[in-house]
């Protein structure tokens, strides 16, 4: 990475505006040279810019907000650069509530909603074009020709429907903001230090939790950005089969970054770290260390899932053996795994209850490990009553799925797990079986053997529709698919 100047006079504005870095080879900027950054340049102001996709929907969703909270001022974050170390940057990714509001995904950015009449009238706040005049653009870490052009106000308000503003008057006049406020808490401190006297935790974590709940039903933007998330991810684990040969030669390493080339190309990121297990990682449910070996004979379990440039990411988990075939012990979980989640799968539909889809795939596995002798003389009631079958099974069968891997997750209970499945809602139903290498009450054959299936289901008004469909799920279906990408 190159280095940005630093000014010569430490009492020139140019100082006081731009981030200074201890040791750069140039030791500061003339007078001349200052000058002549200042003029020469193009007006690339864009103009006639149509609304973003999904500019609509962002409108309908803060009318909502503006309804349940009339009369109060709401502000709503984007967040800040986080420190990766040093002066480098993890790379930004806007607060999922902002986004989810404006469709914008620019640092520094903050949604007001102030009380207006009957409602609200709602403003972006950003940061404009960098400043010419005092050397930002180009003496700045974050101008302009450091890390590229941002779009103006008035562009922005074009592209988002929105009144936009310049951010940094917004904490000055939220000091003297008088009124109810609440706060979306944790993306910005300088706008919660502004705040500090006008807002309570109880305001702002209803806040929250009415922006998580409110995710709960998507919108037809929405379910059409998870089905693009789920396409890519498809196609994302056909790259992975296809180069099992390479990862063989070196690690899950080869696995991971194969994947995140397709996430990378198709869409913004991966949703969440991928889940490289190869052999016995794969009975470590959140295995993204990915530095271990891949060997022909066992069983890869790949949990990845493509985040669209619109956010919105897939959560698909495949479990394959890596040399194409099962052998007949990893057939045999691998079709038990199957059972159960073609039981959750069936049990997802308007008017049943969250937990029906995790307690239909409890059961088959239960019976599964009862039938196999795991568990005594016991019942498979008492197994469920007493929840053993969690020695093997470990997670929840599923979860909220949007514009976070576990979308909604500061939604009530009674709205979310002892909640009503509703056309909209998007979930991921994920049964898995993990026998761990060194447990010792199941036969040494079925240690280090891990496996799940995992699809993103979306509940339409008369059940519910697979989205991540385009990879199979059987195991003769999973090695046909192997030999015809493998060729």
């Amino acid at each position: 990475m190159s280095e940005e100047l630093v000014p010569e006079n430490p009492e020139t504005e140019e100082a006081e505006t731009v981030k200074q870095r201890k040791n750069g080879l140039y030791p500061g900027v003339s007078d001349e040279l200052a000058a002549s950054m200042k003029s020469g340049w193009a007006d690339t102001e864009l103009h006639g810019l149509e609304p973003i996709a999904q500019a609509g929907h962002t409108a309908d969703r803060r009318a909502a907000l503006s309804a349940r909270f009339p009369g109060e001022r709401l502000v709503i974050p984007a967040g800040k650069l986080k420190t990766r170390a040093n002066d480098t940057e993890y790379a930004f990714r806007a607060s999922t509530e902002y986004a989810y509001l404006t469709g914008d995904q620019t640092q520094d950015g903050v949604l007001v909603l102030e009380p207006k009449d009957d409602g609200h009238e709602a403003t972006i706040y950003l940061l404009p074009r960098s400043n010419r005049e005092n050397g930002e653009f180009w003496l700045d870490g974050q101008g302009e020709l450091w890390v590229g052009r941002r779009h103006s106000l008035t562009e922005a308000e074009q592209l988002l429907g929105l009144p936009a503003k310049d951010v940094r008057e917004l904490p000055a006049a939220l000091a003297e903001a008088t009124g109810p406020v609440r706060n979306l808490r944790g993306h910005d401190a300088g706008i919660e230090a502004a705040l500090t006297d006008k807002v309570t935790a109880e305001r702002d974590e209803e806040l929250k939790v009415y922006l998580s709940e409110a995710r709960l039903i998507k919108d037809a933007f929405e379910a059409a950005e998870l089905q693009k998330a789920c396409d890519a991810t498809a196609r994302g684990f056909e790259d992975v089969v296809k180069v099992l040969d390479k990862a063989e030669a070196t690690s899950e390493r080869y696995i991971e970054g194969t994947f995140f080339l397709r996430a990378r190309v198709e869409g913004n990121d991966i949703g969440y770290g991928s889940i490289c297990a190869a052999g016995p990682h794969a009975t470590t449910l959140h295995w993204v260390r990915n530095d271990g070996p891949v060997r022909s004979g066992e069983l890869l379990l790949l949990d990845a899932g493509v985040e669209t440039n619109d956010l919105y990411t897939a959560d698909v988990t495949r479990t394959l053996p890596i040399n194409g075939t099962f052998t007949p012990l990893q057939r045999k979980i691998y079709d038990a795994v199957y059972e159960a989640q073609e039981a959750g799968i069936a049990a997802v539909k308007p008017g049943a209850a969250f937990r029906d889809f995790h307690d239909a795939a409890q059961r088959v596995l239960a019976e599964k490990l009862v039938t196999w002798g795991l568990l005594g003389d016991l019942s498979v009631e008492k197994v469920l009553e007493l929840g053993l079958q969690r020695r093997w099974t470990l997670h929840g069968t599923g979860h909220m799925l949007g514009m976070d891997v576990h979308d909604c997750a500061t939604a009530r209970t009674d709205t979310y797990v002892n909640g009503t499945l509703e056309a909209g809602m998007c979930l991921t139903v994920e049964p898995g079986l993990y026998f761990q290498a060194d447990d010792l009450t199941v036969p040494e054959e079925y240690r280090g053997i891990g496996v799940r299936i995992e699809d993103d289901i979306l509940v339409t008004e008369d059940g519910n529709r697979n989205l991540s469909d385009k990879l199979p799920r059987q195991a003769d279906e999973i090695e046909a698919w192997m030999a015809q990408l493998k060729g």
